[in-house]
């Protein structure tokens, strides 16, 4: 399988990296923008007996420049895409009073307008039956609980869940399926540098587990749903 992960340098993009490069196979585009830890990720990925092959692309999906400048180098490394998982976001903890147009942009940039430029720049290689997965947060799931310092998070993460049913709409004569997972806590590197000390219940292992089956059989029974993946109720 074709396969593209975003956010994949640490956390749980890293884990689903490892994981598909585990199994026979899957050609899988890695995409973050520290080039170091994707090449650190790369060294661990050959040491799988696995035929699969993982491929890197240092990018900043916040820059705006998916169709000039990611499109090229992903077509150069696999000619049509199985299964996309949006999982690269951006975080910040601030009061409302806080926060300021620049914090604004680059959450909005990262975690929508980026999932959209992507998604546009490659319908045209999405095969018949692939699966693209947006990965949103339980504090975008309307009706959950809300945090202070984390409103234009929880904003741009619903507007993520709000876009998915609508590509899932505009897809459907593709048989492009769309689907949005809401995240409750995982013990990532982000989570751990927007509330330090706080410990999550759920380890980045075992989300990218779940992650991972999702993508790859969950859009057989689900299109264009929001599908809320906590330990917690809302």
């Amino acid at each position: 399988m074709n396969i593209i992960v975003t956010g994949a340098s640490r956390g749980i993009g890293k884990e689903l990296i490892k994981l598909f490069a585990q199994e026979s196979g899957n050609n899988i585009i890695a995409i973050s923008r520290n080039k170091t830890l994707l090449e650190d990720l790369k060294k661990e990925c050959e040491t799988f007996s696995a035929d699969s092959t993982v491929f890197l692309v240092p990018f900043d999906l916040g820059s705006g420049k998916v169709k000039n400048e990611l499109l090229p180098e992903l077509k150069k490394r696999i000619p049509s895409v199985d299964i996309l998982i949006n999982n690269a976001g951006y975080l910040v903890n601030k009061s409302i009073e806080d926060l300021n147009s620049e914090d604004f942009d680059q959450l909005f940039n990262v975690n929508v307008k980026s999932v959209f430029q992507l998604v546009q720049a490659l319908i045209p290689f999405f095969n018949p039956n692939s699966h693209i997965v947006n990965i949103s947060s339980m504090g975008g799931f309307q009706g959950s609980s809300k945090f202070p310092g984390l409103s234009l998070y929880a904003a741009s993460k619903g507007a993520l869940a709000v876009l998915t049913e609508c590509m899932a709409e505009e897809f459907k004569d593709q048989k492009i399926k769309v689907n949005c997972l809401a995240l409750g806590a995982v013990q990532t590197e982000m989570l751990a540098e927007a509330f330090p000390g706080y410990e999550a219940p759920v380890k980045p292992n075992e989300m990218a587990a779940f992650i991972k089956n999702f993508a790859l059989s969950g859009h057989h029974i689900f299109n264009g749903k929001i599908l809320p993946v906590s330990l917690s109720t809302p």
